[in-house]
C-alpha cells in the first residue's frame, strides 16, 4: 500500500517515523514551504522536511494545494492512502484523490475540541483526559467518521507542552494501528455525534493569552499550563510585558486586590487573583531571557 504522508511539526515526524519503522511504502512527503525564520531571516526546513530528507523520502512543498502542477505531480506519486497529520486544511480534489481515502490524526477524542488548538484548550478547560483519533477527512473540518480513539491522562501539573508529547506518542501508534486496519479492511467507522454541548478548540490570538487578574486562581494556573510553552500567558509588570511558563496556586485570602503581587525580592513572587495567589516559577521578561524566579528578582527591583 503506498501512502502519501502530509505534515509539518515535530507533532506529525512521529507518526511519520511510526510508519516507516512499520514498513510501510511513502511514496511521498507533503509540507510547508521553507520559511524565513530569526535575526538572519534564513530558510528554516520543516520538522517533517528535515526528516524526510534524513529518510530520503520524495518531499512535495506546494505554496498553493490547488496549484495544477502540484495535482499533476501528487497524481504521478498513486498512493492508495494519504495520512495527514498536524498540516493544513485540504481542498477536496486532494483529499478524495486516493482509493482508499484521507485519514488524519487528531489531538483530541473527537468530537470534543475540534478545532486548531485542542491540546491547549483541554488543559485550560480543566480537563483530565484528552486523547487522539483517527479518522477519514470530509468537507467540514474535523467532522469525518472515526476510525480508532485513544484516552489518555492529564495530570494536574502537566502543561500544553508535556501533553503534547503524551499525544504524539500515542498519536503515532494509532496511526499505525488505522493504517493496518484500512489494509486488512478490519475497522469500522463511527459518525461523530454533535450537539450544543461539545467543546470547541478555536485558533490561539495574543489577546486570549493575557492574564485577567479577576477570574479564579484555579482557571487563571490552567491558564498558565494550558499556554506553555507557546503561545504562553502573560501580564504586565512594571508596563512591561512577563511571560509566564511555569506557577503554583494557592487558594487562599489574597489580602490585597486581584492583580497586585508580593514579593521578598529574592525568592518568590505572588499574583493576587480573586480567590488565591498565584506564585510565578519560570518566567521571562520582556527583552529578557527566560529564567527561574530567583534569578529574575536577582536582577529586578520590585
Amino acid at each position: 500500500m503506498r501512502i502519501v504522508f502530509m505534515g509539518t511539526p515535530d507533532f506529525a515526524v512521529a507518526s511519520l517515523n511510526a510508519l516507516v519503522e512499520a514498513g510501510y511504502e511513502i511514496a511521498g512527503v507533503v509540507t510547508a514551504a521553507d520559511k524565513p525564520a530569526g535575526r538572519g531571516q534564513k530558510l528554516q526546513e520543516s520538522a517533517v522536511k528535515k526528516y524526510a530528507v534524513e529518510k530520503g523520502l520524495k518531499i512535495l512543498q506546494p505554496l498553493k494545494l490547488k496549484d495544477p502542477e502540484f495535482i499533476e505531480e501528487l497524481k504521478g506519486l498513486k498512493a492508495d492512502l494519504q495520512v495527514v497529520v498536524a498540516f493544513r486544511m485540504l481542498p477536496e480534489i486532494v483529499w478524495d484523490m486516493p482509493a482508499k481515502g484521507t485519514i488524519n490524526l487528531h489531538a483530541s477524542l473527537l468530537p470534543q475540541y475540534r478545532g486548531a488548538a485542542p491540546i491547549n484548550h483541554a488543559i485550560i478547560n480543566g480537563e483530565t483526559e484528552s486523547g487522539v483519533t483517527t479518522f477519514f477527512l470530509k468537507h467540514e473540518i474535523d467532522t469525518g467518521d472515526v476510525i480508532f480513539s485513544e484516552r489518555v491522562t492529564i495530570a494536574d501539573d502537566d502543561s500544553a507542552g508535556d501533553l503534547h508529547d503524551h499525544l504524539m506518542e500515542a498519536g503515532a501508534g494509532l496511526l499505525v494501528k488505522t493504517v493496518k486496519a484500512i489494509e486488512e479492511n478490519t475497522y469500522k467507522e463511527q459518525p461523530q455525534v454533535f450537539s450544543d454541548e461539545l467543546k470547541h478548540a478555536p485558533k490561539i490570538f495574543k489577546e486570549f493569552c493575557q492574564i485577567d487578574w479577576n477570574q479564579p486562581v484555579k482557571n487563571i494556573y490552567n491558564l498558565i499550563r494550558g499556554l506553555s510553552p507557546y503561545p504562553t500567558a502573560f501580564t504586565l509588570l512594571n508596563e512591561k510585558t512577563i511571560k509566564i511558563f511555569k506557577a503554583a496556586y494557592e487558594q487562599t485570602e489574597p489580602g490585597i486586590t486581584p492583580g497586585e503581587f508580593q514579593t521578598d525580592g529574592k525568592t518568590y513572587l505572588k499574583f493576587a487573583t480573586k480567590d488565591g495567589l498565584i506564585s510565578v516559577l519560570d518566567v521571562q521578561y520582556e527583552g529578557k531571557k527566560r529564567m527561574m524566579v530567583d534569578e529574575f528578582l536577582r536582577g529586578m527591583r520590585l
